[in-house]
């Protein structure tokens, strides 16, 4: 290998110079790329024994209009990017000369490359003339690339807006090279050389920003493809392309180019993978036609994907009050964005409601991916849903949700602030700390507004853009502004746990799409898996309870194992609780709760008592959908026993699944006996209360009172006698003809001449025995609705046995 390359180096530098520069071997010359006869890309390979950059390519671009026209001007190649191309050194200090000859007009546009790359120039192609003979080319020119002036005739610029105007950069430089073919020898020669520049030339160090000279050679591809595959991005891919080349200017190109060629890299890769998907998809519809997908563009041109299984469209029926919409997976090694539709079960488990595969991150492609979405799931849009801190998907989520609370996911705030901080946390190790502490700690937004400027202030941060422009979508992140919409989280301070984790252990940044299916499908096993141990856990695993409350053994019966834990951490914290009434509104009675020896952070609990409804001012119920420890401090100093219909939500429940029409009623029918009794008791009680403490201010109102109350109890007495009378003629009335209605009515008339005593009796007995009818009636229902009740469990038990099954099949398989 050393002797070639000592003959090669002999044949390059120990020939004359004119030789060297047309009478090169035939492999260093190589033209591709013909685009239908008209534009020739030309591309002259050097050895690179001979380029000090090895392979270091060089490409003009110029395109050739056949239109019969003798002159044709090119002006377009000015914006075009440079592609491949090969670098011409020459020799010394050699300048274009007339005469000098080439062995071809490649020959002689590398040569005027590379020597306007040594004085600091960059070229292009500016126009050529052909042969009326036979329509070859004969002639070219090569200018500096600030030949001429931007064409600026309104024609071409009035009916359209220029969104981004570009810096004008022609100024009208006279520096050319002419080259013209012999038509004898068929080589090319230069007929016209101007040397001189109206502007100033670029030092060497910058060389390599100009658009001509910006190459991207061989080497550095294979590392651009290597670092692309691990998942690395175009900023840190050119932080380490400068340390292994030792600067900027010896890399030989930019970031701009370095991503201009992942992009392009990715694009041509991108179909053939898309392909794979979409092949997938087909067979999974054709399997199962109820499996959902849906194209953005046609087969041939696709832009993005977005699918849906059936359990996937089912579980949003049950669980799709929340969503995640999470695209910060980067699932290949191309960079594609990979963004699944995520929830949360009645588990606490992420569940997926749908994937996409995002080839434009641009807003038209988010709002086809949400309307599709939402097609999908039957139109029903989320109460609320938690995406990206992105602009775009925000102007998205604005057209196509505009009903639903849109959150940024706090989470990745917070880590964008490891990268956009990253000097401060390095100087104040205390800075992360009370940005967490300011964050998640403050209980309200005037609290959350002071601690946030004492933060800035403390560490000089007040002019800092993007803290700026996190406090300005504040509302949209910060747990004090979101507190009154459903999350579905167990508390406002924690991690969303449903971005990033669904798919978290089985796809990362090196995954390819060959390889997704598989670990996609894995992950759809395991999560199933994990829900199926949760149910099975939650039927056949009572909870130990900790205290002797009615309440608690209620919620044990009610929740699931993992939501009933955390309802058990409220319980048992209301003993450390105490609560003091306020305020009387009449029905509305405002408490304050707070742990013993700490009144100055007491809680506002304002308790409807005829609506048995309270709104606490830490809105966790708002928040998660578990009745925070405040509001069950209230229910035991007001002696509720049990928890409220409207305090459990049925997507929390073990039956949250369940499609009995009776379920809600079988949950809370003994709930609606005890507590329609309590709201009755507590109403009466409430205003007894009121009326004692206002007689009792003097003797004389203390006896207008007992008065009062002994005409009210003969009132209450006589009423309760009249309402079983009522009760009675309604209820034969009901069930007899009108000869047996006037059988009533006589029988009421001979009523009214008995004695007052026997009626007395009598209305006893009937009393007693609507009671005992009562009593009957209802444990009739209780035991139909647990039979119910139990049919559904054993409904849900077979479930889990086939689920394991099924996955116990596919393990040994």
């Amino acid at each position: 290998m050393i002797l070639v390359k000592v003959i090669l180096f002999a044949l390059v530098f120990i020939i004359p110079t004119r030789f060297r520069v047309f009478n090169l071997p035939s492999f260093v010359f190589n033209v591709v790329d013909f685009d239908l006869g008209l534009s020739i890309r030309a591309r002259f390979f050097f050895w690179p024994l001979v380029c000090q950059d090895m392979d270091n390519e060089e490409v003009l671009d110029f395109d050739v209009d056949d239109d019969g026209i003798d002159i044709e001007p090119n002006d377009m190649l000015d914006d075009t990017t440079n592609s491949d191309a090969a670098t011409y050194f020459p020799d010394g200090d050699l300048e274009p000369y007339e005469g000098l000859e080439f062995e071809s007009e490649e020959s002689a546009k590398a040569f005027y490359n590379s020597y306007a790359r040594r004085i600091g120039f960059s070229t292009r192609v500016s126009s050529s003339r052909r042969s009326r003979r036979d329509g070859a080319i004969i002639q070219r020119q090569f200018v500096c690339a600030k030949e001429g002036f931007r064409n600026m005739n309104e024609k071409r610029t009035k009916d359209r807006e220029i969104k981004r105007p570009r810096t004008i950069t022609r100024v009208g430089c006279k520096a050319s090279l002419s080259v013209k073919m012999h038509d004898s020898s068929g080589k090319w020669a230069v007929s016209g050389f101007v040397k001189e520049h109206n502007h100033e030339l670029v030092p060497p160090d910058q060389v390599h920003c100009l658009r001509s000279h910006r190459q991207i050679s061989g080497p550095a591809k294979t590392l651009i493809d290597t670092l692309q595959a691990a998942g690395m991005g175009p900023r840190r891919i050119m932080s380490a392309l400068i340390k292994e080349y030792g600067g900027i200017s010896k890399v030989g190109f930019t970031e701009v180019d370095c991503r201009n060629y992942m992009r392009n890299n990715r694009q041509k890769s991108i179909q053939g993978e898309i392909q794979l998907l979409l092949d997938y998809l087909r067979q999974m519809n054709a399997h199962n036609p109820t499996f959902f997908y849906s194209l953005q563009g046609s087969s041939d041109d696709v832009g993005n994907v977005f699918w849906a299984d059936p359990k996937a469209i089912t579980d949003f029926t049950y669980f799709g009050d929340t969503v995640t919409f999470d695209t910060t997976y980067r699932s290949n090694r191309y960079r594609l964005p990979f963004a699944p539709f995520t929830g949360v079960n009645h588990h606490g488990q992420p569940i997926l409601f749908g994937c996409a595969f995002i080839v434009n991150e641009n807003e038209a492609s988010f709002v086809w991916l949400f309307k599709t979405w939402l097609a999908a799931m039957s139109g029903h849009s989320p109460v609320s849903i938690t995406t990206d801190h992105d602009a775009v998907i925000r102007a998205a989520v604005m057209q196509v949700f505009p009903e639903a609370r849109h959150r940024f996911c706090k989470w990745h705030i917070f880590k964008k602030c490891q990268e956009k901080l990253s000097h401060v946390f390095l100087r104040h190790p205390s800075f992360e700390s009370d940005l967490h502490k300011t964050v998640n700690l403050t209980d309200s937004v005037e609290d959350f507004e002071s601690c946030w400027f004492s933060l800035l202030d403390k560490y000089e941060l007040r002019d800092h853009d993007w803290l700026q422009a996190l406090y300005s979508d504040r509302r949209q992140w910060v747990p004090v502004y979101l507190r009154d919409t459903f999350f579905a989280e167990m508390s406002s301070t924690q991690r969303s746990d449903s971005i990033n984790s669904y798919f978290d252990g089985y796809i990362n940044a090196s995954t390819n799409l060959s390889q997704f299916f598989k670990l996609y499908e894995k992950a759809l096993e395991s999560r199933l898996e994990k829900e199926v141990k949760a149910d099975y856990d939650t039927m056949n695993s009572p909870p130990v309870l900790k205290t002797p409350s009615p309440m608690e053994k209620q919620a044990s019966e009610l929740y699931t194992r993992k939501l009933f834990t955390r309802f058990q951490e409220e319980l048992v914290g209301t003993l450390t609780f105490m609560a003091s009434k306020a305020d009387d509104d009449g029905d509305l009675g405002t408490y304050q709760v707070a742990k013993y020896g700490e009144t100055h952070k007491a809680h506002c609990v304002k308790f409807n008592i005829l609506e048995m409804r309270a709104n606490c001012s830490c809105q966790m119920f708002e928040f998660s959908g578990i009745v925070c420890r405040h509001i069950l401090a209230v229910f035991r100093v007001t002696n509720l026993l049990t928890l409220p219909p409207y305090y459990i939500l049925k997507r929390w429940t073990r039956n949250a699944k369940s499609s009995v029409i009776f379920d809600d009623y079988g949950l809370h029918a003994y709930d609606n006996y005890l507590e329609s009794h309590t709201v009755r008791y507590n109403t009466l009680r409430h205003k007894a209360f009121s009326f004692v403490q206002e007689a009792g201010k003097s003797l004389y109102t203390c006896d207008v009172a007992l008065v009062a109350l002994q005409e009210a109890a003969k009132t209450v007495s006589l009423e309760m006698k009249n309402e079983v009378r009522r009760t009675m003629a309604n209820g034969h009335v009901k069930g007899s003809s009108a000869s047996g209605g006037e059988q009533i009515l006589r029988n009421e008339d001979s009523q009214q001449d008995e004695p007052e005593d026997e009626m007395d009796k009598k209305i006893i007995e009937l009393r007693n025995e609507l009671e005992l009818a009562n009593r009957r009636c209802e444990a009739y229902r209780t035991n139909l609705l647990s039979v119910l009740k139990e049919m559904e469990d054993q409904k849900l038990q077979v479930s889990i046995k086939v689920q394991n099954i099924k996955i116990s099949l596919k393990d040994s398989l």
